[in-house]
């Protein structure tokens, strides 16, 4: 019965309009925020922020640029890695090269950059569509993975190709310690997030849904799909390249190409799929289950393993991982193809109408 949204009414189109309708969501929103602003420095220990908080957070950010892409737009591509490493990599050579330059817009021109691959790569999407998009944006994980270990400029002539990032300050505070660069990924999440959602609402929003549909129909009703397309390259990309440049400046610090390699560019596709395709809240279900779930089994199965008497190896619980990360794709893709979202959507829709059986 607390979720009954009995006596909100929407007298307005602002009201009826907003991102949470329901005031029982907004509350719950905004525990969730301050919660995560206030109280999780004050429970978490340097552990859980850098194995689970700051890489869920960053995966996060990734997912939700993919997922525009994927789920919004309807177009595959296999070469997110590539548009985080191109993030990366700009943010980089603007901060080393450019004196003096914020952190922050490093890693904002870093997704610039990567934007503007995104869209060189998008290209094709106006000719080829599925399976040949999909090798198409292949393409591009393959060609910077090439480009940044071989070509020395853009590790600034680094003799290991192994490039690092330090002494990160923003508007004078140190961004040495876990809590801080926690609270750095929260920010940029938190904006990017709202960003997000208000962009899918809008008119580009349903021009990109239009052309995941039926792309034939869309163009019959006057929607360009050069336009449409390109942009959900350029904004899918943007904010992947944001989530590479803070992959490598906050979680790592240092970092060579291998750190942005296919694994990665699947392992995102897979937080898409079992989060859920075209949504926002997807993109978290998916990124907390793929960081989460290793950390897990990690510790679960060599406790399950003493307790039988065997010795699990480290090579059998990576095993494990991969064919639990088959099952439960091939789980969602047949029996939710809408991933965990659309279970959460769902359970809420139970508890509007709950003790109602209809």
């Amino acid at each position: 019965m607390l979720y009954r949204e009995n006596g909100q009414f929407k007298t307005s189109y602002q009201r009826d309009q907003q991102i949470f309708p329901i005031a029982q969501d907004r509350f719950g929103i905004a525990l969730l925020v301050a919660f995560a602003v206030l109280g999780v420095p004050l429970l978490a220990d340097e552990y859980m922020f850098r194995a689970i908080l700051i890489p869920f957070l960053i995966m996060s950010l990734a997912a939700l640029g993919l997922n525009i892409l994927v789920g919004y737009c309807g177009q595959i591509s296999l070469g997110t890695g590539a548009f985080m490493a191109v993030g990366a990599y700009a943010a980089y050579n603007f901060f080393v090269r450019v004196e003096g330059l914020s952190p922050v817009i490093a890693i904002l021109l870093g997704g610039v950059c990567s934007a503007a691959a995104g869209v060189l790569f998008g290209i094709p999407s106006l000719r080829i569509k599925g399976l040949y998009l999909a090798v198409a944006t292949l393409a591009a994980q393959f060609f910077f993975d090439w480009a940044f270990l071989r070509v020395s400029w853009f590790t600034n002539n680094s003799t290991s190709g192994t490039v690092s990032v330090a002494d990160l300050r923003v508007l004078g505070l140190d961004l040495t310690s876990p809590t801080a660069r926690y609270l750095f990924c929260l920010a940029f999440v938190v904006v990017f997030a709202l960003a997000a959602k208000n962009l899918v609402r809008s008119h580009i929003g349903r021009e990109w849904m239009a052309m995941r549909d039926m792309d034939v129909a869309a163009s019959v009703i006057g929607i360009r799909p050069v336009y449409a397309k390109l942009t959900a390259f350029a904004v899918s990309s943007f904010i992947v390249g944001v989530a590479g440049a803070m992959w490598g400046f906050v979680h790592l610090g240092s970092w060579e190409p291998a750190a942005f390699s296919i694994d990665l560019s699947f392992r995102l596709l897979f937080m898409v799929i079992i989060g859920g395709l075209g949504s926002i809240m997807g993109s978290f279900f998916g990124a907390a289950f793929i960081v989460i779930l290793p950390i897990i089994l990690n510790q679960l199965l060599p406790a399950l393993g003493e307790l039988a008497g065997v010795t699990i190896s480290t090579a059998a619980i990576a095993h494990t991982e991969l064919m639990i990360f088959g099952g439960l794709i091939v789980f969602f893709l047949i029996v939710e193809p809408h991933g965990l979202a659309r279970l959460w959507s769902i359970g809420k829709e139970k508890l509007r109408l709950w003790p109602f059986p209809h």
